[in-house]
């Protein structure tokens, strides 16, 4: 495949250096995506088959520019995600593994399965829930970005493989602006150290670059104890003009080190239709987190089944080496793309996936040993007795706490898109005609080496492992580790050898009669995913525990007898094609200058990856589809609205209807799912300014529904889980030549912890402030807070019912942090 792919785009990379000579400039990819004036023309190109003024496109779409997001105090991809209408991102895991959707469409398992993430117009990874390795994870904010474009439903169905729900594009500055920046940061109220920097130029009339990155450390936004942000990235891209295109050669490195949050400790009481949810003593879900500086390795076996002992510092550990290449030039009156890239990636996910909290005092009877007793397995007191379990850590509250150390051994992706477009004159009418071919290689390459462990609840970092001893005064846990694996034997052990190809030819028409619009497109996905997955989850005979001395004693604990081990020598194969459909129809009206109006029909899909391994939807024998329909989920979306844009105003309303299949697994119980959904809504995007003040605003309305699960029926007629009914934003501001001083609220209504219904989570609002001051040109000084208030903003509850202790297992947006920066311009 990489043969292929490399064969398809060396053709262009020789030709266009060949073609180059002095010209005038043709458009870069950050020009188109800034606003283009032309009156108040916007122009827009992700998702559709030509950049074109926003309202002249029958599309729901959103931008933001660098200036914008600087503002915005986002500290994660998805907190960015949060401040564009119409997509519901829970940022509570930190810099990566977010949840990520749009317009109703489900969050069953983690990720963002309909929803694609692009870097410069090319997916980021080809499938945006691959477990531990979500597409934001490997993506990073910073002086590089010129702008973030969303489309929602539309033409993201035709225009992109496995993206039916809509596209977001992050798209880097290419040295159109002369000169650079250098930006220092720092916490003023939790650890970060960070520089920025960025550079572009012209080197001769037709030839310029363009280079940044950034560089910080520091504990990050919660306490853990430990150094646990560290890293960053460089990225450069070279663009040769010539007359009708250019050519851009790029590339990145990012090694970037952030934690992965997830479960957090809350207390919780009331009724399940009326929670009350509160931090419990001692630790503070906002601030507070399950690492700590006394539990910085873990002792596992690795994908091998070796002993090897992990960095639990190392948290979401993603690296990314890409190369690429992009190209635009005119042959016989068609306009050719082509873009190109390689990324070898990978990522080591130290999480707590799962945990269970308990009294610290029942912990010896709720794992097999009445009448046993608690010690300190690490920290200050290791080996001591904990002389009063009840007051532990003043909050007396223990937790299982599952390690989901795995290893993403190779995530790489070599992705090729290619098209050519041209507008025709029809009786004196524009028709735009759009081919092109798709094409892409996904490997999924991983190791989940799990092991389960006991521990205090602490704040500050400050938790201390803990061991359960039998009265007899033998030890069940070993230096905290009750198992060596999951808590239930013989599951999440697992490895996975697996590759996807994906070919998509696609093509659109659109007619422009007047100020009316018709336009098609078509494009059909087909791919195949072969390779294999190890784990005795598998059965037929496949062990997956034996005795080992993990720590080399040369005694053989409790914990040592039933270590998870891989089933290396009996892997079970993967061995499937798939194939589907999608289109576009789609009709506009350019009433009148500032207004249109227009409607569109789609039907789109998402192949399943590896989230439907070791489930009842393949078989364990040939590695083929046993329900073909599991293979791949359907979208049918609807929409229609009206825009409305002068000087100073610009307003969209959208309604919307979709309707969508998940075949997935339980991203809390493990369990397959096989439902059906249908949403529909309403959703509101414009800005006003006046003078030295500006207000942007959105909101989305979603009523959706569980039309059908196929497993367990009384789920029917539910409310998916995590969906609010009212998402909105509003970011007032005033800006003048030497200061800018604004908000951003952010809010959600409440919804359900799980697809039962019972537990609600409540909605919250929060607040982002920033001010900005500009005491002489070229240099800012800046101040931002995040979460100003303090909010507890509560993403997800895992569990179904309030639980007996009292104590849920929670994801929570991260409280306040404030930073402070300055910026030198050049």
């Amino acid at each position: 495949m990489k043969k292929y792919l490399l064969a398809a785009v060396a053709p262009f990379a020789m030709v266009s250096p060949a073609l180059a000579k002095d010209a005038p400039a043709a458009p870069s990819q950050e020009a188109e995506a800034a606003p283009a004036k032309k009156g108040n023309e916007e122009v827009f190109s992700t998702g559709v088959a030509k950049g074109r003024d926003r309202l002249d496109s029958a599309t729901s779409t959103s931008a933001l520019r660098a200036s914008e997001i600087e503002k915005i105090g986002a500290r994660s991809i998805a907190e960015i995600l949060r401040d564009i209408p119409g997509i519901r991102a829970e940022a509570s895991t930190g810099e990566g593994s977010a949840n990520i959707t749009i317009r109703g469409l489900p969050i069953a398992s983690s990720g963002a399965k309909f929803l694609q993430l692009q870097e410069d117009g090319l997916p980021i990874l080809e499938f945006g829930d691959i477990a531990f390795a979500t597409a934001d994870t490997f993506l990073r904010a910073d002086l590089n970005l010129a702008a973030v474009e969303a489309i929602r439903g539309g033409s993201a169905s035709t225009f992109a493989s496995n993206s039916p729900g809509g596209i977001v594009n992050f798209i880097s500055k290419t040295g159109d602006t002369e000169g650079g920046a250098v930006q220092l940061s720092t916490g003023l109220d939790y650890g970060m150290r960070r520089i920025d920097f960025d550079y572009g130029t012209h080197v001769t009339p037709t030839l310029r670059f363009h280079v940044g990155g950034f560089w910080r450390d520091g504990e990050g936004p919660r306490a853990t104890g430990v150094n646990s942000t560290r890293g960053g990235q460089i990225k450069l891209n070279v663009t040769k003009e010539f007359e009708g295109g250019y050519v851009r050669f790029y590339g990145k490195y990012m090694d970037d080190i952030t934690p992965a949050y997830d479960i957090t400790a809350l207390g919780v009481s009331g009724t399940n239709d009326k929670p009350v949810y509160s931090n419990i003593p001692g630790y503070d879900a906002r601030h507070d987190s399950l690492f700590s500086k006394n539990f910085q390795s873990l002792l596992t076996l690795d994908g091998n089944n070796q002993p090897v002992r992990d960095d639990m510092t190392a948290g979401q550990h993603a690296v990314v080496k890409s190369v690429g290449v992009e190209a635009k030039f005119e042959v016989a009156g068609f306009d050719i793309t082509e873009r190109f890239r390689y990324a070898d990636m990978s990522n080591h996910y130290m999480g707590i996936y799962y945990a269970q909290f308990v009294p610290a005092a029942m912990m010896p009877a709720a794992f097999g040993v009445p009448g046993g007793s608690l010690r300190y397995a690490s920290g200050p007191n290791a080996g001591q007795a904990v002389a009063n379990p009840t007051t532990l850590n003043g909050n007396g509250l223990g937790a299982l706490m599952m390690v989901a150390d795995t290893d993403l051994n190779s995530l790489n992706n070599v992705t090729n898109d290619i098209r050519a477009s041209r507008v025709w004159n029809l009786g004196g009418n524009d028709l735009t005609t759009t081919v092109g071919l798709y094409s892409s290689h996904q490997t999924i390459d991983s190791d989940w080496n799990w092991a389960s462990v006991l521990s205090g609840v602490a704040g500050d970092g400050n938790a201390q492992l803990l061991d359960i001893v039998t009265p007899t005064g033998v030890k069940v846990s070993q230096d905290g580790t009750l198992r060596y694996g999951a808590p239930t034997v013989g599951t999440f052990r697992r490895g996975y050898r697996l590759g996807y190809t994906t070919n998509a030819p696609f093509a659109s028409v659109n007619l422009r009669l007047g100020g009316v619009s018709l336009g098609g497109s078509l494009r059909y996905d087909f791919g195949k995913a072969s390779g294999s997955v190890i784990g005795s989850e598998l059965g037929d005979g496949r062990v997956g525990v034996a005795a080992r001395d993990m720590n080399g004693d040369g005694v053989i604990s409790v914990p040592e007898m039933q270590v998870a081990v891989s089933p290396l020598t009996r892997p079970a194969p993967v061995d499937y094609s798939y194939g589907y459909l999608s289109y576009s129809l789609s009709a506009l009206w350019r009433i009148a200058e500032p207004v249109a109006v227009f409607a569109r029909y789609s039907r789109g899909g998402r192949a399943n990856a590896d989230r439907i391994q070791f489930s009842p939807f393949i078989s364990q024998t040939d590695g083929s589809l046993l329900n073909k329909d599991t293979g791949v989920d359907v979208v049918h979306q609807a929409e229609a609205g009206v825009k409305f844009r002068n000087d100073n105003l610009t307003l969209n309303v959208t309604g919307f209807w979709a309707k969508a299949e998940d075949s997935n697994l339980d991203s809390i119980t493990g369990l397959p799912l096989l439902r059906d959904y249908k949403a529909i809504g309403a959703e509101f995007e414009g800005s006003y300014r006046t003078g030295i003040f500006s207000l942007t605003a959105g909101a989305t309305y979603t009523d959706a529904e569980i039309t059908n699960d196929a497993i367990d029926a009384t789920i029917s007629g539910n409310t998916p889980q995590h969906q609010a009914k009212l998402v909105f934003q509003a970011t007032p501001q005033i800006t003048t030549d030497r200061f800018s001083v604004g908000a951003v609220f952010v809010g959600t209504t409440g919804s359900y912890a799980t697809a039962t219904n019972t537990l609600k989570v409540p909605g919250f609002v929060t607040t982002n402030a920033f001010v900005q001051f500009r005491p002489i040109d070229r240099v800012t000084l800046a101040v931002n807070a995040s979460n100003l208030f303090d909010e507890l903003a509560i993403t997800a509850i895992d569990d179904a019912v309030i639980p007996a202790t009292g104590v849920a297992r929670a994801h929570v947006l991260n409280g306040r942090t404030i930073s402070a920066s300055v910026r030198f311009d050049f």
